[in-house]
C-alpha cells in the first residue's frame, strides 16, 4: 500500500487546480485519473479512433467522451488527463455577481470569488476571438441582437485559446495546420495558434486550445505532483488513524492497488463524484455518515441547441471555434427566465476522415479514398446551418441513486438518475424560443428539436451538482471549502459542488472555486 500526502481523485478543473495550488506549497501530491494521458497525435479528430469511454468496461474501452444516457436526461464527459477541458468550447466566463446571491454558503459570494476568476483567467491564457477573425456564425449572432433591438446584449466570448492577429480567413488554404505558429508557454508546453479547423471539441490537432495539461497540470508536475492516468477509484475508507484508504482499479496493468492518504480530495466532476460517494456510502458502506442531501438539487445547467438552416447564407459551422459569442438575457428581462444564447459550432468529421485518409498512401491510392478526397474538396453538408446553443438557470431537478439492474435485481449498484423536467421547463423553453424568433429575425428556419418539443429529453455537457455545498449537512455535502460533513480530511472539489445553476459555461467558476478552496486547505 502506497502511502500519499494528498490524493486527489479526478484532474478537471477542481481537481488540476487543488494538484497545481497544494504542489507549489510542497505537499507530495498523487493524482488519480481514469482516463488516459492524450497526445495531439491520438486526438480523436487526427486519429479517427478512441471515441468513446465505457464506465462498465473501461480496461476496453476508455476513449475520450463518456456518454451516460439516463432517460430523458443525457450527459457528456470528458475521459482524460485535463478532465473536462479536453472536451468543453473553451469558453471562460465569470458567472454573474446575483447568481451567488441564494443558494450559496454565507461565505461565497462574488466579491470573495473575483480575484480567483482573474487568476484562473491568466492561468488559462484567456483571449477574445480577434476582430478579424469572425466567423460568419459570430456575424449573425450579432446582426440577430441588431435586428431585436438587443444589440447590447451582445458580446464576443473570452476564450482559453491561442489565437495568431496575423492569421485570417482569406489565407490560402487558410484552415491548413501549416498556418498554425509554435510557441512555448509560461509552463514549459509546446502549442501552436488558432487556424479554425473546428475541433475544439475533438482534440486541437495544433494545441492552440488551453487544456488543463498544458497550464495547472503542467504547473503542477513542476513541482513535483505525479499524475497517473488510467487508475479509477473504485471506493474510500476511513482508517482509525485518521487518514483514508482508497481502493484503485489499474486499467492499464489489470490491477488492483491501495493507497493511504492524509487528505484525499474528489474531484471526478458532477457525476463522478457523486456516484463515488453514492457508492461509498450505499453501496460498500465505507462512509455511512455522508450527508442525505448527497445526490440531490443536481441540475442541468439548462443546456440546449436550435438547428437553424437559410436558404441564402454560408455559414459553416465546420470552421471557427465552438463557440465565438453570446446574447445575454441573465438579467430575467424575459418573463423571468435567465438564459444565454450562443453560438455553436460542429465539429468537422467529414474533414477530418477526408485528411485521415490523405495522410494514409496505401488508403488514398485506393478508388474509395481518392472518391472520398475528390468529393471533400467542395463538400460540406452544414454549410447553410446555424447551430443555435445555450443555457438557461434551471431549478436544481435531479436526484442520484444506485438502483437496480434490470438483468440482476438483486444488485442495488447502479447509477439512476430522477430528473423532473418541469423544474428546467420555464428557462429551456425560453431559451428555445429566442433561439427561434433570432432564427426568424434573419431569414432562417429553426426546428425546436423533437426531442424536448414532445419528450422534454435534454443533453448536457454542463452537470452541475449531487455534492452541493452548504453551510449544514442537512442542506449539502461540503462546506464552502469542499470540506465533507463528518469526514475531516476528505473533500470534494469540483462542479459536484456548485449549488445551483449558473446558466452560462461553468468551467471558469469551477475553476476559481478551487482555487478559494486551495487557499483555505490546512497545511
Amino acid at each position: 500500500m502506497e502511502t500519499v500526502a494528498t490524493l486527489i481523485i479526478g484532474s478537471g478543473f477542481g481537481g488540476s487546480v487543488m494538484a497545481c495550488r497544494l504542489a507549489e506549497r510542497g505537499e507530495r501530491v498523487v493524482v488519480l485519473e481514469r482516463g488516459r494521458r492524450w497526445q495531439s497525435r491520438d486526438y480523436p479528430s487526427v486519429s479517427q479512433d478512441n471515441w468513446l469511454w465505457d464506465e462498465d468496461e473501461p480496461e476496453h474501452q476508455n476513449g475520450w467522451l463518456d456518454f451516460r444516457y439516463f432517460g430523458d436526461m443525457s450527459i457528456a464527459m470528458g475521459a482524460g488527463v485535463g478532465g473536462g477541458s479536453l472536451i468543453y468550447a473553451n469558453v471562460s466566463l465569470d458567472a454573474r455577481p446575483e447568481m451567488f446571491e441564494q443558494g450559496w454558503p454565507e461565505a461565497i459570494r462574488y466579491p470573495q470569488l473575483s480575484r480567483h476568476y482573474h487568476t484562473v483567467g491568466q492561468m488559462m491564457g484567456v483571449q477574445s476571438l480577434p476582430d478579424n477573425q469572425w466567423t460568419p456564425r459570430t456575424r449573425l449572432m450579432h446582426e440577430a441582437a441588431e435586428k431585436l433591438g438587443h444589440g447590447g446584449r451582445f458580446k464576443v466570448v473570452p476564450q482559453a485559446i491561442q489565437f495568431d492577429p496575423d492569421w485570417h480567413a482569406g489565407l490560402d488554404d487558410a484552415y491548413d495546420y501549416h498556418h498554425s505558429k509554435t510557441w512555448t508557454n509560461a509552463h514549459g508546453r509546446e502549442q501552436g495558434t488558432c487556424v479554425h479547423c473546428g475541433n475544439c471539441d475533438l482534440g486541437c490537432p495544433v494545441n492552440a486550445k488551453n487544456t488543463l495539461d498544458l497550464n495547472y497540470l503542467a504547473r503542477a508536475e513542476q513541482h513535483g505532483a505525479d499524475i497517473r492516468p488510467l487508475h479509477h477509484v473504485r471506493w474510500i475508507r476511513p482508517l482509525e488513524d485518521g487518514r483514508y484508504e482508497v481502493g484503485v482499479r489499474d486499467l492499464l496493468a489489470g490491477a488492483w492497488r491501495r493507497y493511504r492518504a492524509g487528505r484525499v480530495i474528489v474531484a471526478a466532476g458532477s457525476v463522478g463524484s457523486t456516484e463515488l460517494l453514492l457508492r461509498c456510502r450505499d453501496q460498500y458502506r465505507t462512509l455511512p455518515k455522508l450527508s442525505r442531501a448527497l445526490g440531490r438539487n443536481w441540475s442541468c445547467n439548462g443546456d440546449f441547441f436550435t438547428p437553424a438552416l437559410y436558404s441564402d447564407r454560408e455559414i459553416a459551422p465546420t470552421r471557427g471555434p465552438t463557440i465565438t459569442s453570446a446574447i445575454d438575457y441573465l438579467d430575467g428581462s424575459d418573463n423571468g427566465a435567465r438564459y444565454l444564447v450562443e453560438d455553436g459550432g460542429l465539429p468537422d468529421l467529414l474533414g477530418n476522415l477526408l485528411e485521415h485518409t490523405a495522410r494514409h498512401p496505401r488508403l488514398a491510392r485506393t478508388r474509395l479514398g481518392a472518391a472520398m478526397l475528390e468529393y471533400g474538396e467542395d463538400s460540406n453538408p452544414f454549410l447553410r446551418m446555424m447551430p443555435w446553443f445555450g443555457q438557461a438557470v434551471d431549478d436544481p431537478g435531479g436526484r442520484f441513486r444506485l438502483g437496480r439492474r434490470w438483468y440482476a435485481p438483486w444488485k442495488k449498484d447502479r447509477l439512476r438518475l430522477k430528473w423532473d423536467y418541469r423544474k428546467a421547463e420555464k428557462a429551456v423553453q425560453a431559451l428555445a424560443d429566442r433561439h427561434l424568433a433570432l432564427t426568424e429575425a434573419t431569414g432562417g428556419r429553426g426546428m425546436t428539436p423533437a426531442t424536448w418539443k414532445w419528450f422534454k429529453n435534454l443533453v448536457t455537457p454542463h452537470p452541475l451538482g449531487g455534492c452541493g455545498m452548504a453551510d449544514d449537512p442537512k442542506q449539502g455535502v461540503v462546506d464552502h471549502t469542499g470540506a465533507v460533513f463528518h469526514y475531516p480530511g476528505l473533500y470534494v472539489v469540483d462542479g459536484a459542488m456548485v449549488p445551483r445553476a449558473l446558466g452560462l459555461n461553468p468551467s471558469k467558476t469551477i475553476a476559481a472555486l478551487a482555487e478559494y478552496a486551495a487557499t483555505r486547505m490546512p497545511g
